[in-house]
């Protein structure tokens, strides 16, 4: 079974509705794990606050930024899609967030992905018009889940 069959088999037996949990969930074959972390979760997807892909031993990043540009063309489970911000070649990190984001009265709502050659997370925000930003929750579908989690993992 690939990380994302495993992981949407996995997300289908998760229910609960009783604060943030987190659900881990190894992949031994290729040596990723990922770590769903949700306020709640149903049969069909769920509130999720991140998700984080992480491998213990380093692969060679190869060029990250090439990576950065596929994973934005290719991860399209979000409600909007994702652009490359910026590389940052000696910190082994390409920052992607979302290209257009949602406008909601003076708020500004985006996803952002931290990508590494060891791992990947994403995260939503808010923004204010005054700049302040905090991170907020996200719905996606388990299939949209396992499949985000495939996209940021291939490549790597």
């Amino acid at each position: 079974m690939t990380l994302e069959e495993t992981l949407l088999q996995k997300l289908a037996d998760w229910r609960f509705d009783n604060g943030r949990q987190t659900l881990t969930v190894a992949h031994p074959e290729t040596g990723w794990s990922a770590a769903v972390v949700a306020d709640f979760a149903d049969r069909v997807g769920c509130q999720l606050w991140e998700l984080n892909l992480n491998r213990p031993e380093t692969a060679p990043s190869g060029d990250l930024k090439s990576r950065a540009e596929r994973l934005a063309g290719r991860a399209t489970g979000l409600m909007e899609p994702l652009r490359l911000i910026e590389v940052d070649v000696q910190g082994d990190a390409a920052l992607l967030r979302s290209a257009a984001p949602q406008k909601r009265g003076d708020d500004l709502f985006y996803y952002e992905v931290l990508l590494r050659s060891a791992g990947a997370g994403v995260r939503r925000y808010q923004s204010s018009a005054k700049g302040a930003r905090q991170q907020v929750a996200f719905p996606l579908t388990h299939e949209a889940t396992a499949k985000l989690a495939a996209d940021l993992t291939a490549d790597a």
